[in-house]
């Protein structure tokens, strides 16, 4: 009996020492699934950020010089009276005001004809002063009466041509005041607001801090929260040298290429001055980017296992970053699951 119990016990020890002798997988040898990302050289620019309002480059409104029966005139391009929205071309008459008392007065045909005479006179004189039949004080005096006669009808014309409105440059009519046809209209009402924003502006005002950093010339790329896709091209086209005692800024001017009309005049936009820019470069994510200290190291991906590399980084924008030393082109870098690896794990990359 004491003999079994012996050999029972005997085997149990057996039993417990083998399954201490078995090894246990650690933790850490468990593959981690990481996504990765093949480094390919591009372009990065270093950008500095600020807002403003753009404003066309040529905008103006237009009131009545002179009094006069209102008459809005039609668009040949709609076959319809001129309405807010419409195009229009340098010179072209959008409203004329009527007063024909006034016109009668001006009489710009006996202006014309006596400047027909004048001339006729003028040439008349100049035969006989080269024959001996006339003097020369009667040759000034004919010329003398041409001019006054030209100023007259210049004079006459320029007082016709208030009563039309025209376009003083090719845009879009953004303000058309109402006023019922044929009724007189006095003189200082507003009648015409008219904008050409294929060329827009955008005053700035930039902290002291950046002011080395910022120079004319330089592009700068706009954008609008109602257009996330479209970037728009402009460039620092002016800049002050004096910095604002009270504010510590700074103030310039943007020009911007509005051709495709997808800024509106009075948009709030942001504007990227692009300072400085590097081509050919290595790029990562700057989430990517761990730091340790003074220490900034990404993770690679080498025969299933993490590899860690140091790196020196360069120009910054938004959301990236210049790599200038640590990583090469064609390397697998870790963008998802990261944050838990430590050098040598290895990792199942995933799409």
């Amino acid at each position: 009996m004491i003999n079994n119990r012996i050999i029972v016990v005997t085997a149990l020890a057996g039993i417990i020492t083998a399954c201490s002798n078995q090894t246990p997988t650690p933790q850490s040898q468990i593959a981690s699934p990481v996504s990765v990302q093949e480094l390919k050289k591009g372009s990065i620019s270093k950008l500095i950020n600020t807002t403003g309002t753009v404003q066309p480059i040529y905008g103006v409104e237009l009131t009545s010089q002179m009094s006069g029966l209102y008459t809005l005139q039609t668009n040949p391009a709609t076959g319809k009276p001129f309405k807010l929205g419409d195009k229009v071309t340098e010179g072209q008459m959008v409203i004329r005001l009527d007063d024909r008392e006034y016109e009668n007065s001006i009489s710009i045909d006996s202006k014309n004809m006596n400047l027909d005479l004048a001339e006729q006179e003028q040439e008349k004189q100049k035969e006989l002063y080269e024959k001996g039949g006339a003097t020369l004080l009667d040759t000034r005096n004919s010329e003398v009466k041409v001019i006054n006669a030209r100023h007259d009808v210049e004079s006459g014309t320029l007082n016709l041509e208030k009563m039309k409105i025209k376009a003083p440059f090719t845009g879009v009519i953004v303000n058309l005041p109402y006023y019922t046809p044929n009724v007189k209209v006095d003189q200082g009402k507003p009648m015409l607001g008219l904008m050409n924003y294929a060329q827009m502006y955008m005053e700035i005002n930039m902290p002291e801090s950046v002011i080395e950093y910022i120079h004319s010339g330089q592009p700068v790329k706009i954008t609008h929260y109602t257009l996330p896709e479209d970037t728009i091209s402009g460039y620092i086209s002016e800049l002050s040298p004096a910095i604002s005692a009270e504010t510590r800024t700074f103030k310039g001017k943007i020009l911007i290429d509005n051709n495709a009309l997808k800024l509106r005049p009075g948009m709030f936009v942001k504007a990227d001055i692009v300072v400085d820019k590097a081509d050919d470069a290595i790029i990562v994510p700057k989430e990517v980017v761990q730091s340790n200290r003074n220490r900034k190291f990404v993770y690679i991906v080498e025969r299933n296992t993490a590899v860690l590399r140091d790196i020196r980084i360069g120009l910054e924008d938004e959301n990236n970053v210049e790599v200038v030393w640590g990583l090469n082109e064609n390397d697998n870098l870790v963008v998802r699951g990261y944050e838990t690896l430590r050098e040598n794990s290895p990792v199942k990359i995933q799409k």
